[in-house]
């Protein structure tokens, strides 16, 4: 299965864009989205509170809104949704299996009951190391849509679709986050001496991994071996263990951003 995302400006292209790919018979437990959802107030007073969330995760994480929502055009979406409380983002409405475990919350906390095994071969490969994407396009007010295509000839199907329905293409979205913060993180570099022309590259490399869902909030230490391992001694470089420092402190500002 190939995973194919689109981000839309606006709730209705995205659900626009649901309708359409389930039309073409795309199941909806290969289809999740993620858009902004009810004020924090609504969330406290509609859904249960858990009571095992993490320090900073919110009051709460997620519960079962509803077996099904409307889309543009009075039309279905016809799979479970859950909202959910981000941390730096705020009411996050996810719909179907994927919606919900891109967040870490799985089947059964978005009401998704659709059996083990499809849901560990959709657990692997979700796109995990883009979360922070979709974070800053949810916060943002922009809405996504994630698709597990079965073949190389579906996920061009799945694109023209998106495409058609106004999705921005991903790689674009990592460059309007990255324009967002790069004239702060260059000032910052420079001001500890750093030469952020020659080094942006190592220093945006090792912010991006902090943000990675298995690394948030730990220490460059507690992590080294792993990096090292993944992209070797010579890419581990002061510019990008500057980065990661810097990626760590801007995901602790936004978990301390009032949703």
């Amino acid at each position: 299965m190939e995973p194919v995302t689109g981000v839309f400006p606006s709730r209705r292209q995205a659900e626009e864009a649901f309708g359409e790919l389930t039309s073409v018979g795309i199941a909806t437990d290969r289809i999740g989205l993620l858009t902004p959802g009810m004020t924090e107030r609504q969330v406290e007073t509609s859904v249960r509170t858990t009571d095992s969330e993490e320090p900073g995760m919110g009051k709460t994480m997620g519960a079962t809104v509803g077996a099904a929502i409307g889309v543009a055009g009075g039309a279905s979406l016809g799979a479970a949704t859950a909202t959910l409380l981000v941390p730096g983002v705020g009411p996050v409405v996810a719909v179907g299996l994927i919606g919900a475990a891109l967040f870490g919350l799985g089947g059964a906390a978005a009401g998704a009951k659709v059996g083990d095994s499809l849901e560990e071969r959709l657990g692997e490969g979700l796109p995990h190391e883009d979360l922070y994407l979709y974070e800053y396009a949810l916060r943002r007010g922009q809405s996504a849509v994630v698709v597990f295509a079965e073949d190389g000839a579906q996920a061009d199907r799945v694109r023209e679709i998106m495409s058609r329905n106004g999705s921005e293409d991903l790689e674009v979205l990592r460059e309007n986050w990255w324009r967002d913060l790069k004239n702060g993180e260059q000032q910052n570099y420079q001001t500890h001496g750093g030469d952020f022309e020659r080094d942006e590259l190592s220093y945006r490399r090792g912010f991006q991994c902090a943000l990675h869902p298995g690394r948030r909030g730990k220490l460059y230490l507690e992590v080294e071996h792993e990096l090292r391992v993944s992209y070797g001694d010579k890419s581990l470089d002061s510019a990008f263990r500057h980065g990661y420092e810097r990626g760590r402190d801007y995901l602790e500002k936004l978990r301390d951003r009032k949703a």
